[in-house]
This record gives C-alpha cells, structure tokens and sequence, in this order.
C-alpha cells in the first residue's frame, strides 16, 4: 500500500470535509456568537479606521521579549488597558474564494499525512474499523488538537474552541469513513 494508491480517498475526504464545513457554517448556526461586537463600534471604527493599519496580527501593548516584561512603562500600559491581540485584514469584501481554496488545499494535505500516517501502521489488508479509527484520529489531531493553543495562550474563549473542535470530530469522522471505505 501506497499513498499514491491512496489518491482516491485523499481527494473524497477533502470534498467530504469541504461539504460537512459548508453544512456547519451555512446552515446550522452555531458559530454564530463566536464573536462579539465591540462596544460603540462606529466610534471604535472611525477612531482605528484613522490609524490606517496594514493588515497584519498585532499585539497591543506590545511587548518584545521578556526584558520589555518587566519594565515599568509596559505594566503600566497593560495596567490602564486595553490589552489585545488582533488581526487586521485587507480593506474590502472578504476574500471568501480565496479561503475556500485554502480551505480544500488544506483538507488535500490532511489527506495526504492522514494516508501517510495510514499506510506506515496498516497492513494493506486492514478492515474498516482498523483503518477508520487510525485515519479518524489521525485527521482529528490535525483538524482539532491544535485549536486548543488559541484559548490557552490568544484567550479565545474556550467555548469556542469546543465548537471548532467539535467541528473537527465531525471531519475526522469523514475522513476515517471516507479511507475505511476505500481502503485497500
């Protein structure tokens, strides 16, 4: 057994995964307050819009190792607030093609490792369960576990990280059907 022999259900399971990502997105809401709306927005617009940042991820206040840690002048600034981490994106619509793609790419090279990782602990004659639970972890560490880093280090609510998690299951489930199916 091959990765190559595995093209098939590499390709399938980044559709599978594009399809469930669409359904969970589009039409069953539950993300829907994973973020809130800043207060006096038009003012908080009006007010940053002025700074003209580049998108980018900045940190504010910022800090640039552990020796600006200790300084006085930054406990101070994190003291008076607000203390953030932000993205800030491109001016304009939101490039919705664009991450689409990325999306599918990403789903392809899930795949890809999801097969590797398959056909170094497999035999080529393994039945679905064995390839289902194997697959099914593997595309669930790469779609989930590593979700977990935003809220213990970005303070992303961990609510949220469950869901995406959550998401992830849902995916590596498809995945591991998906190579179960086809495998062999």
């Amino acid at each position: 057994m091959t990765i190559l022999a595995l093209w098939l259900p590499i390709l399938l399971s980044a559709v599978g995964v594009f399809i469930v990502s669409s359904i969970v997105h589009m039409l069953l809401g539950y993300h829907s307050n994973n973020f809130s709306k800043i207060p006096n927005e038009d003012e908080f617009l009006k007010q940053v819009g002025a700074l003209d940042i580049p998108p980018g991820e900045y940190m504010f206040p910022f800090c640039g190792g552990p020796k600006d840690m200790e300084s006085e002048e930054l406990q101070n600034k994190m003291n008076a607030g607000p203390v953030g981490m932000m993205t800030a994106m491109p001016k304009g619509p939101f490039a919705m093609g664009k991450n689409l793609i990325n999306w599918f790419i990403y789903s392809i090279i899930v795949g890809i490792f999801t097969a590797y990782i398959a056909v170094n602990s497999l035999p080529a004659d393994a039945n679905y369960l064995a390839v289902m639970q194997i697959t099914g972890a593997t595309a669930f560490s790469a779609y989930a576990l590593g979700l977990i880093q935003n809220s213990v280090w970005y303070s992303r609510k961990w609510s949220t990280t469950a869901k995406f998690m959550f998401d992830g299951l849902l995916y590596a489930l498809v995945t591991g059907g998906i190579f179960g199916w086809l495998w062999g």
